[in-house]
């Protein structure tokens, strides 16, 4: 059996944490691929070393002194070397990063040593070989992922290594030779190349949570983790503003069949959230909660459009479109009716456009023909139980009902996956905690 497993920053902090980690890898013997971040923060006051990296470039790049937050990054990397006793040369590897700053090192470069110095020191500490990301993460020109090269790189790199490696996360090779970063995140990204390219039994993401949580804790004070959740349903609740797995972390171990399991370095013996793409449920496990979990997002705008008769002449709804494509804006909610339709769309991105975009449907259809209000929050209810359990709709829109939180816009696939409802910003925290209360059986 082989996984792969990956280490988020808030597990890297500081020297206890790394031997947390080493303990936490060699617990299992299945363990021998490893990929970590850069050390985040040791407290609330700290810094996380991808941001002190991000102000060191700055620092060269408008001509400031630099070398006082090098300096600062360097003894966080001895502190955590020498409180682990390993074999890091701290002063060659700052001594290499300095050489290139002066010789007019990028962004990309400055950054992604975060990583590579975190994966260093892992690999020391483990006993494992090291395996950097540039060279085998291979980009396409458009920033996306060559599967192919990479899954191939990887492949090699693991056959030739002792079996045991480690390998930096967030980076890795554009097709010109160049190195370049990955959205913030992106160690996620890495860890699921990885897992898919050695076709892993399984992917395990290790972070600071006990898995992917029902609610957020922000709105609901310590809700459950959720111990299954499928694909489709991570998807869901990720585009509904749920912070769990980097998005684009998915597709490769979804496609290659391997399951995920979020994992809690601060509890390893906790079993965590287990991903994958369909489970065998008993009828307990279906009684335990209505719903697999609850997101939401804040900061929405509906735009009415009145036309009458619209249902006999569609052609109306494709030059609306038009009219919404041409300015860019991403639609979340788009609801038709006999005479008129609404859409949603985040206020940030319409409020620079209401205007034009006012002017040119009153154009079309009409003066007076549209409507926008603003400050609306949508919260999604996400099962895939949901279409198998009759009377979920009824008993969400009696809690809100009895909460006197009123439900201004309703959405529901045919899939039967979720239900997203609109209320206002201001009921947007009221509403979560009724919902979780009520499909949690608490309320």
């Amino acid at each position: 059996m082989l996984k792969v497993v990956k280490f988020g920053g808030s597990s890297l902090a500081e020297a206890s944490r790394y031997e947390n980690v080493k303990n936490i890898v060699l617990a299992d013997d299945s363990r021998r691929a490893v990929v970590v971040s850069a050390p985040g923060k040791r407290n609330s006051a700290d810094n996380k070393i991808t941001d002190l990296l991000y102000l060191c470039h700055a620092h060269v790049q408008y001509g400031v002194d630099y070398r006082n937050i090098l300096d600062l990054i360097k003894s966080r990397y001895e502190e955590i070397a020498d409180g682990l006793n390993a074999n890091f040369d701290a002063e060659a590897e700052f001594a290499a990063i300095e050489e290139k700053l002066v010789n007019g090192a990028d962004k990309e470069f400055l950054v992604s040593r975060g990583e590579y110095l975190s994966a260093r020191i892992m690999a020391a500490h483990l006993g494992f070989d090291f395996v950097d990301s540039y060279g085998h993460v291979f980009f396409n020109y458009d920033k996306s992922i060559n599967r192919e090269k990479t899954y191939a790189a990887f492949k090699e790199a693991f056959e030739k290594s002792s079996g045991k490696i480690v390998v930096p996360g967030f980076y890795g090779t554009m097709p010109d030779g160049s190195l370049a970063l990955m959205s913030r995140g992106g160690s996620d990204i890495t860890g699921s190349l990885l897992a898919a390219a050695l076709n892993a039994d399984k992917y395990e993401n290790w972070t600071d949570v006990p898995g992917i949580l029902m609610a957020d804790p922000a709105l609901v004070e310590n809700p459950y983790p959720i111990p299954n959740i499928s694909y489709d349903e991570l998807r869901e609740l990720t585009y509904m503003g749920a912070k769990v797995l980097h998005e684009a972390s998915v597709s490769p171990v979804r496609d290659a069949g391997i399951p995920v399991v979020i994992k809690d370095t601060g509890n390893p013996e906790a079993p965590g959230t287990l991903i994958a793409e369909k489970f065998e449920e008993s009828e307990s496990d279906r009684d335990k909660f209505y719903i697999t979990g609850i997101a939401g997002r804040k900061g929405f705008s509906v735009v009415d459009v009145h036309y009458e008769d619209l249902a006999h002449n569609l052609e109306v709804l494709r030059q609306a479109l038009k009219i919404l494509e041409n300015h860019n804006l991403v639609i979340d909610q788009l609801s038709t009716g006999v005479d008129g339709f609404n859409f949603l769309v985040p206020t940030d991105s319409v409020k620079s456009h209401i205007y034009a975009i006012i002017a040119e449907f009153e154009e079309k259809f009409g003066k007076g023909c549209i409507t926008v209000t603003d400050n609306i929050a949508l919260v999604a209810c996400v099962s895939r139980l949901m279409a198998c359990r009759p009377g979920i709709s009824g008993s969400l829109f009696s809690a809100l009902g009895k909460n006197d939180i009123s439900i201004r816009t309703i959405s529901q696939g045919a899939s039967e996956l979720n239900i997203i409802i609109g209320v206002s910003n201001d009921d947007y925290k009221k509403a979560v905690q009724v919902l979780y209360d009520r499909f949690t059986k608490r309320g």
